[in-house]
């Protein structure tokens, strides 16, 4: 086994190269790498995307077009740590756009069916303080929002 980490397959029905192309377009440290296209033996029609390597901030994925018999849900998600409200509201709107959805607590799910999460790091650390009251608070404010608010965050902790 190779010692450089490890690499994220992602089962995509025929949209492997649109998905690593929008990821590359989205995230730092990001580049696309190899295609394997379907020879005449397939899988699927000659030239066809097969598959794509794309690192995406700094992880390696490989996009397969596998075909319908699998979806995406939400037991596998990715979680994007945002620096400050600008991130989650850039994050937030870039991955639901065209066809994506945002859901409970930072949860996003773009067009692909792929699943994030775009948390505040701040988040982070109000849930995790050691006052447990006032990582209560935030936690609960946190359980109420769709897209994440620091703001609100912050006043909860505070009890506010």
């Amino acid at each position: 086994m190779t010692t450089d980490g490890f690499t994220t397959c992602l089962w995509f029905d025929g949209q492997a190269e649109e998905a690593a192309n929008f990821y590359v377009s989205l995230f730092k440290n990001s580049e696309l790498g190899g295609t394997v296209r379907a020879t005449e033996a397939g899988p699927g029609p000659a030239g066809s995307v097969v598959t794509v390597d794309f690192v995406a901030n700094g992880q390696r994925f490989v996009g397969l077009n596998g075909g319908p018999e699998f979806k995406f849900n939400e037991a596998i998600s990715f979680q994007i740590g945002c620096a400050d409200q600008s991130e989650v509201d850039f994050y937030s709107k870039a991955l639901t756009e065209d066809g994506g959805e945002q859901g409970p607590c930072g949860w996003v799910k773009d067009r692909f069916g792929v699943s994030w999460q775009v948390v505040p790091t701040r988040l982070i650390e109000m849930i995790s303080a050691p006052d447990r009251e006032r990582a209560g608070r935030a936690t609960a404010a946190m359980l109420t929002m769709h897209k994440l608010d620091i703001a609100a965050l912050e006043k909860a902790y505070a009890g506010e």
